[in-house]
């Protein structure tokens, strides 16, 4: 900075990308967080080591949609990446336009538009953009043909056949691998003996299928049961109130309130943060939450497993004296299934739950990449 002000001129490097793409059919048990991680994991076997650090991550997202794709570019800070730019199809970014225009719309609503309006000056631009897609005049984003990378990452989508799980390795005698995103292990890996303290669903990994996601798999394992009882606390904190307004529209909100202990009320709000849980459903207020660690955090020592981003040692939960604190990353349906059972369940148990619930709707984009990994030095 005071090289540019006395210069008035600032040199700017721009990072060399990698180029992250898929292949295969996504198995319907599967969440595409797991492609997230799958990533991480394959990635690593491929290249030996974290190209994606210090770059730019492209990554194609065929049929994801803008707001899930968050799932994947938040995820990407974790990997010190400097940013993540998402390669969508015409028909999915039509959509995720048409989905932000309508949310905006709901804030102009509401009375939140200002005297030079701005919101409906979004609209208009949304509108210009699926016209100029539509028409065929500007397509949505895409490389050059000509573009190089630093790295080009195939992940195959047909070996993810089991929930995956980011784990902090809290105890690798190697204190260089602990607290990293370098550890992703199968559920299959814990049998059925890795216990959970809390689960969390929220934070801005998530959008509104994961909270519809809960709502269902508590449908479903009421009807299996004949009633759901949790094993450990599950703290669910939607990404934003338009998300609850529509849950509430579509008959999702009244299901988590059924089941809930706890719901937040803005007219009576908690006076301090929450230090001691129950084992019972908290629907706590739309934004971070245990995410972000200065908010609230679980009981020291805990073992949470948690849908955010956060493996950081103290961030989600602190050590105690007697143990580490642990925050484990999985899927939405991992999480909630985790809570009821008070720990990681079995790749058996995982499929059951899920049975009939659409996780997600990825598909690789249609022109497959080429089934090879270049690296270029």
């Amino acid at each position: 900075m005071a090289l540019a002000l006395a210069t008035g001129e600032a040199t700017m490097p721009i990072p060399q990308s990698v180029k992250v793409t898929f292949k295969g059919t996504m198995q319907p048990h599967m969440d595409f967080r797991d492609v997230v991680h799958a990533t991480q994991a394959q990635m690593l076997k491929q290249c030996g080591d974290n190209v994606f650090q210090g770059r730019i991550i492209e990554v194609h997202i065929g049929t994801l949609l803008a707001d899930q794709a968050f799932t994947f570019t938040d995820w990407t800070a974790e990997m010190k990446a400097k940013a993540a730019i998402c390669i969508s199809q015409d028909e999915p970014l039509i959509e995720s336009l048409e989905i932000a225009k309508a949310r905006i719309q709901i804030m102009i609503d509401k009375g939140m538009e200002n005297a030079s309006g701005t919101l409906k000056g979004l609209i208009a631009k949304a509108d210009k953009r699926i016209a100029e897609i539509r028409s065929g005049e500007k397509h949505a984003l895409a490389p050059d043909d000509s573009a190089k990378y630093f790295a080009e990452v195939v992940v195959d989508l047909d070996l993810i056949d089991e929930p995956m799980i980011a784990d902090p390795d809290v105890n690798n005698p190697d204190v260089s691998k602990r607290y990293t995103h370098d550890t992703i292990r199968p559920v299959s890996y814990y049998g059925d003996h890795k216990k959970v303290d809390l689960g969390f669903v929220g934070s801005c990994m998530v959008h509104k299928g994961d909270v519809k996601i809960v709502a269902q798999m508590l449908k479903n394992l009421e009807a299996a049961k004949g009633k759901v009882e949790f094993g450990a606390p599950l703290v669910v904190a939607a990404p934003t109130y338009n998300i609850i307004d529509e849950l509430k529209a579509e008959g999702d909100w009244e299901i988590l309130e059924r089941y809930s202990g706890f719901e937040f009320n803005d007219q009576h709000p908690k006076s301090s943060a929450r230090t001691e849980y129950e084992n019972i459903l908290y629907l706590e207020r739309p934004g971070c939450n245990l995410c972000m660690g200065n908010q609230e955090k679980a009981e020291k020592g805990d073992t949470v497993l948690a849908t955010s981003t956060r493996l950081f040692q103290g961030r989600v939960v602190e050590d105690s004296s007697e143990k580490k604190g642990e925050s484990l990353l999985a899927s939405t349906p991992v999480v909630v299934l985790s809570a009821i059972l008070g720990r990681i369940p079995t790749n058996d148990e995982y499929k059951a739950a899920v049975e009939g619930i659409e996780l997600t709707r990825f598909a690789p984009p249609k022109a497959a990449p080429l089934d090879s990994l270049s690296v270029h030095y």
